[in-house]
């Protein structure tokens, strides 16, 4: 008889500026970990997206927020897919140079990488991305016309025959002096963009139902010694699209209504282990998922203060994604981790 597949959930929340994982791509390096330990890895855009940098994993998911949230209080499923086919829309606010930019990435990943993608579309309007910044430092944000943006991905969807969605969003350019930026560029602070991202996204999963990610357009930012290697990433070009249309490429589809299932499909009962930072506990995917193993990372520092045990969450404190990466190895051999320590507390009696 056959185990089932051993299956991993990685989070890092976004915009709340996590150690790791507050970066562009800079938790890459633990999914890929993390997938060679494990039978099936599932997370999210904020882990997987590296700007132009990207590593495709075959037994990772890349499922965006929103779905994943679904996913994970058990109302959707996930089905795996050989290739989507990608629409791509642009918001009409980005200029012309910098638009151009961006599909020139976008056939580089067609002729280069053989990915999927149809006619492009223009939103109706411009979107309107306006940034904000919470009490706590986590960065959110709004876009002012979401219409104009669910009638682009419906009309990708609908006439060009999408299954998964790429939006293209002109984001305000903050001054290259501003604080906020430079502590960013230079390894500190939060992301002041990822908030109203995943604003974006979730948006367009919730009404369509379909895959989406979100690349920000952005002007160039002068050249800096000092950036910090976690956010160098984010200055190698013009654009950011190429590691989401990569993601998106085989983001596996929602099923959203009951059917009969398959052995190949991924539901929340089948979720062995979940990672998350050990101040970001509050999110909604981690309280769902809170019946599985919750491993929290106590080095990945973010801006939240959100630890289990002010949850009443039963956790798995581990110091390092090392020390994780050592935990599922161990769950999935069948063994607790606490016994692979050298003082092994005695069993007793319940009262």
């Amino acid at each position: 008889m056959t185990s089932s597949p051993f299956t991993v959930v990685l989070l890092v929340p976004t915009g709340i500026g996590a150690a790791i994982g507050g970066y562009a791509g800079d938790a890459l390096p633990v999914a890929k970990a993390l997938s060679g330990v494990c039978d099936r890895l599932i997370t999210h855009p904020n882990v997987l997206n590296g700007a132009q940098l990207y590593w495709p994993l075959s037994n990772t998911a890349y499922v965006e927020g929103y779905g994943l949230d679904q996913f994970a209080a058990g109302n959707w499923g996930l089905q795996p897919v050989s290739q989507n086919r990608i629409g791509l829309l642009l918001d009409a606010a980005i200029e012309p140079e910098l638009r151009l930019r961006h599909l020139q990435a976008a056939e580089a990943t067609r002729a280069t990488l053989g990915l999927d993608l149809t006619d492009y579309c223009l939103t109706d309007q411009p979107l309107g991305v306006e940034l904000r910044t919470a009490p706590s430092e986590a960065s959110w944000g709004t876009i002012r016309n979401p219409d104009s943006l669910l009638r682009g991905a419906e009309k990708l969807r609908n006439q060009a025959r999408a299954t998964a969605i790429a939006v293209v969003a002109r984001f305000p350019d903050d001054p290259p002096d501003s604080p906020e930026l430079q502590n960013y560029r230079h390894g500190s602070g939060v992301d002041p963009i990822a908030g109203a991202e995943a604003v974006i996204s979730h948006l367009v999963v919730r009404q369509l139902g379909i895959p989406c990610a979100h690349a920000p357009a952005l002007s160039p930012l002068p050249v800096d010694a000092h950036i910090s290697p976690r956010a160098a990433a984010e200055e190698l070009g013009y654009t950011f699209l190429p590691c989401v249309l990569v993601g998106l490429s085989r983001a596996p589809q929602f099923i959203r209504t009951a059917q009969t299932r398959t052995p190949e499909q991924m539901w929340a009962e089948q979720v062995d282990a979940v990672i998350v930072p050990a101040s970001a506990c509050g999110g909604s995917a981690t309280l769902s998922l809170s019946h599985s193993r919750i491993i929290a990372v106590q080095d990945n520092a973010t801006q939240m203060q959100v630890p289990p045990e002010r949850l009443g969450m039963k956790a798995l404190l581990v110091q390092s994604y090392l020390e994780a990466l050592g935990a599922i190895a161990a769950y999935r051999q069948g063994i607790a981790p606490d016994l692979l320590r050298p003082h092994i507390s005695p069993l007793n009696c319940l009262s």
